[in-house]
């Protein structure tokens, strides 16, 4: 039988088909890398993103599932362990820094403390873990922190989506955004005023989607004759953010106004003048307590003793009256808050006199707001911080 030796059509086109692959793999293999940054930014922990005219400054955040959190109640296993342990972050001026001799204090600090001293009666039976913000979330989910108090803003996504529950807040903050005067920046900036600057920020935040949608608001992502419009330069960890602003390659700084404001006490050089704007935050950051979903006892004792903090506040209930207090309540509450009559603390798994440890070992919410906050420049006065009965938001349910 004799061979056909002309190629059918088919067989053309397979080739041609092949051919084609080729060449455009071979195209694409040798496409040049992407240039490196310029050695003054190339970091191995710097990501810098560019907007370009309304374009998304960052990727949406992915979630997932708790995973290996252990079995059995979470309240039960805190309480057998011994030792409650709570996420911090670390490198938060005035809520959690670390000293040079390896001790760590702040507001979120306390309120670690407050929980431990609730639990055990020890205000110093707590291990303070210290997280990133990309590894704050994670911690919580694999069971490697059960509390965490690391200036974490409630959301609706990460109430929802990520298998987490938000506590009480604790503290009230707003995005805004520091820059030097000597830029041309005021006290009365705006968002308008950020075009073609380049401002730094915290990674794996709602920072960056906040001035992305700042932005967009403002309009000014309509301007077609600078381009980029905003750099934004991302990093790890805010001390890499302020050693940058610092030595210049930032021109703005953003994130929680606390932040700034601390920061701003602890590193502004004496030759320059650093301002915070606009003086209405572009964003709600209300800040509090952290754990994990469907752990009812566990959240009600956390949330109980931020509320009793506050109730002691209110009343008046001091780390150096409680025990006087205790054996003369001036009412009801106040007796059933400190383990007298009618106390509801033994209900919760806790000893009677649960609160009253908190007050006495750390202090009122007061105190504790003082002790931290004051030093650099946080004052309650005036601010969504002040007691409810000063036109504040810090207001507690009843103790009964």
């Amino acid at each position: 039988m004799a061979t056909n030796t002309k190629p059918s059509a088919i067989t053309t086109l397979l080739c041609v088909a092949i051919l084609c692959v080729l060449i455009l793999s071979s195209c694409t293999t040798n496409q040049p890398n992407n240039p490196t940054l310029p050695t003054a930014t190339a970091r191995p922990w710097l990501t810098t993103t560019t907007t370009l005219r309304g374009q998304p400054l960052i990727p949406p955040a992915t979630t997932g599932p708790v995973t290996g959190v252990g079995s059995g109640d979470l309240l039960d296993r805190v309480l057998k362990r011994g030792t409650l342990n709570c996420g911090v972050s670390g490198h938060a001026v005035a809520f959690s820094e670390v000293a040079p001799d390896g001790s760590i204090t702040g507001f979120d600090v306390d309120y670690c403390r407050s929980v431990a001293a609730a639990l055990f009666g020890n205000a110093d039976a707590v291990d303070l873990i210290t997280l990133s913000a990309a590894e704050r979330f994670t911690a919580l989910q694999t069971g490697d922190v059960d509390l965490l108090m690391r200036n974490t803003t409630w959301t609706q996504s990460r109430d929802t989506q990520i298998g987490l529950s938000f506590g009480p807040t604790t503290y009230y903050d707003g995005q805004q955004f520091m820059a030097r005067t000597s830029d041309g920046f005021t006290s009365t900036s705006q968002i308008s005023d950020l075009t073609g600057a380049t401002v730094c920020t915290v990674a794996d935040t709602s920072l960056e989607e906040n001035l992305n949608n700042a932005v967009q608001d403002a309009s000014i992502d309509e301007d077609a004759s600078i381009d980029p419009i905003i750099t934004i330069n991302t990093y790890s960890s805010f001390n890499t953010v302020m050693d940058d602003f610092v030595a210049g390659v930032c021109d703005v700084i953003t994130t929680d106004g606390s932040a700034l404001t601390a920061r701003r006490v602890a590193r502004q050089p004496s030759d320059q003048k650093w301002v915070i704007f606009p003086s209405i935050p572009i964003s709600r950051e209300p800040l509090g307590p952290v754990y994990l979903q469907n752990e009812a006892r566990f959240a009600d004792v956390v949330n109980w003793t931020v509320y009793a903090t506050i109730i002691a506040d209110d009343k008046g209930i001091t780390s150096s009256n409680v025990d006087a207090m205790a054996a003369n309540p001036s009412d009801n509450e106040a007796a059933r808050l400190l383990g007298g009559a009618d106390e509801l603390q033994s209900g919760m798994g806790l000893a009677s006199d649960a609160f009253l440890q908190v007050i006495k070992q750390v202090g009122n919410y007061n105190e504790i707001y003082s002790r931290n906050l004051n030093p650099v420049g946080l004052t309650r006065e005036g601010s969504l911080n002040a007691n409810w009965r000063n036109g504040g938001l810090i207001i507690a349910p009843p103790a009964r």
